[in-house]
């Protein structure tokens, strides 16, 4: 059964270009974004990692490590990472997992049968301080991720794991967020002393509190 939200992220042990890891380990007390592609030196893909190794300083402002994963072994990653660099003017900074065997990817659910019964898709998965799957998200091979898309949902993640909110359609770092229907309105005025405006009863939206 795939993963859900909610679920715990499996541990593993694994070897990548930055040496053995257990996962749970690695990841410490912080946020984590475990993201595969489909295979080395093929040309999407060396466009999203050199895009990632660019993003590490934000990931970081974030507290949260990256990691991506392939069907192919680490040497081949580490020859590949020179072609990254070449490319995109962004040389490799965070780990890439060795899964040639599939374990971790059999375990993430990252190869679908039915697109691919060898490669693993473009999966993306956020994972709390507390091991708990936030988020998933999956891509064919033949389209690119939006990093800054997923920096914006990690925005998100964090902002709602700390108040009581939502946050809306396009929504932003900075931007007005919603308050949570659990709220009624003598709490929320306590809540969110900033106020708040009520388009509808159950839509409420306040200045983004933790700023």
């Amino acid at each position: 059964m795939a993963l859900q939200l909610g679920d715990t992220a499996p541990d593993f042990t694994a070897d990548t270009t930055d040496g053995p890891i257990s996962f749970h380990e690695w990841l410490g007390d912080g946020w984590g974004i475990l993201f595969s592609h489909p295979a080395d030196f093929t040309p999407v893909c060396t466009t999203e990692l050199g895009e990632v190794a660019r993003l590490k300083d934000e990931f970081a402002k974030r507290n949260t490590k990256v990691i991506g994963l392939s069907v192919d072994d680490v040497t081949s990653h580490k020859s590949w990472a020179k072609d990254i660099e070449d490319a995109t003017g962004h040389a490799l900074n965070y780990p890439l997992i060795g899964d040639e065997e599939h374990k971790v990817a059999d375990l993430y659910g990252m190869v679908h049968p039915n697109a691919d019964n060898t490669l693993t898709v473009r999966s993306v998965f956020i994972i709390g301080p507390d091991k708990k799957v936030k988020l998933t998200i999956t891509y064919p091979a033949s389209t690119g991720r939006n990093f800054e898309e997923i920096l914006r949902v990690l925005d998100s993640l964090q902002l709602t794991s700390d108040y009581s909110v939502a946050t809306p359609v396009n929504w932003h770092d900075g931007e007005d967020v919603v308050i949570g229907t659990s709220v009624d309105d003598e709490a929320a005025k306590e809540k969110f002393p900033k106020g708040f405006k009520a388009v509808k009863p159950y839509l409420r939206f306040t200045p983004q509190p933790n700023r």
